[in-house]
């Protein structure tokens, strides 16, 4: 596996790639690295010739009193794990912003509501990092997880609008032993905030077969009552439930796919 730290080295190697009709595979990260990441490189080897991981903390879709400081960088341990998951090459660039950086990437849309709410500004950060990646690594298939329901919906937003060649393909949820959906602030958690944490997932699986609106507030009500659970949102957008919620200092997102009378709606 190789390591490549610089924009302009990266971009070069993509070029040659494309020059010689490699199919390249993307799966932008930022780091501490689990699980359902490494799926997302296994699918991305199915449809790309050559696998790119990107490791990034992207400043610009942190807010002022979010976790950018203390958010996990394990890179040996990331490094070991991208290698032995077959990436080919992994870009860990030190910035991906010019000092006096003032273009930025906004779609206007699908980052209102849900996390956009809560999060103001995080979508236009996600959008214009996720541009950057892209003219950088040149790929044919860029890979996210459904987890992050409203970013896959942004990207795939702009990628249309900008008329951007690249297929965005969506990796399915994946979820440890107990059902909480892999995130890598779970490692914020203490023993018994993760207990708590159990019960996003658990009421989203017990109101994912109800109408939309009565899923909601069913999840709401659920949620409301859980021990140690304060509720960001609940909404139902594009045939799925999505939610967020705080387990202390740690916000967590999940989303199903609500499925009425067997169909997925």
């Amino acid at each position: 596996m190789r390591v490549v730290r610089s924009p302009e080295a990266m971009q070069r190697m993509a070029l040659a790639w494309k020059r010689a009709g490699v199919r390249v595979g993307l799966v932008p990260t930022m780091g501490a690295l689990h699980v359902g990441h490494l799926s997302l490189v296994r699918l991305a080897r199915r449809r790309a010739d050559v696998v790119v991981m990107s490791i990034y903390v992207n400043p610009a879709q942190f807010g002022p009193k979010e976790d950018f400081a203390k958010y996990p960088r394990p890179y040996a341990r990331d490094r070991k794990l991208a290698e032995g998951a077959g990436v080919d090459v992994l870009f860990v660039p030190r910035s991906l912003y010019a000092e006096d950086a003032s273009t930025m990437v906004e779609e206007s849309e699908l980052s209102q509501g849900r996390c956009g709410a809560s999060r103001p500004g995080h979508f236009r950060g996600v959008a214009t990092v996720v541009a950057k990646l892209l003219l950088l690594v040149l790929p044919e298939v860029a890979v996210f997880g459904q987890k992050d329901a409203q970013q896959c919906d942004v990207i795939a937003r702009m990628v249309r609008d900008l008329h951007l060649p690249v297929k965005v393909l969506r990796a399915p949820v994946v979820r440890d032993g107990r059902g909480l959906a892999l995130s890598s602030r779970n490692r914020y958690l203490g023993a018994e905030e993760y207990e708590q944490a159990l019960a996003l997932p658990r009421v989203l699986a017990a109101v994912h077969r109800m109408k939309p609106a009565a899923a909601v507030r069913e999840a709401r009500r659920q949620l409301e009552r859980a021990p140690g659970v304060r509720v960001d949102y609940v909404e139902a957008v594009n045939g799925r439930l999505c939610a967020a919620v705080f387990v202390g200092r740690t916000r967590l997102i999940d989303n199903v796919a609500l499925k009425v009378n067997g169909e997925i709606r």
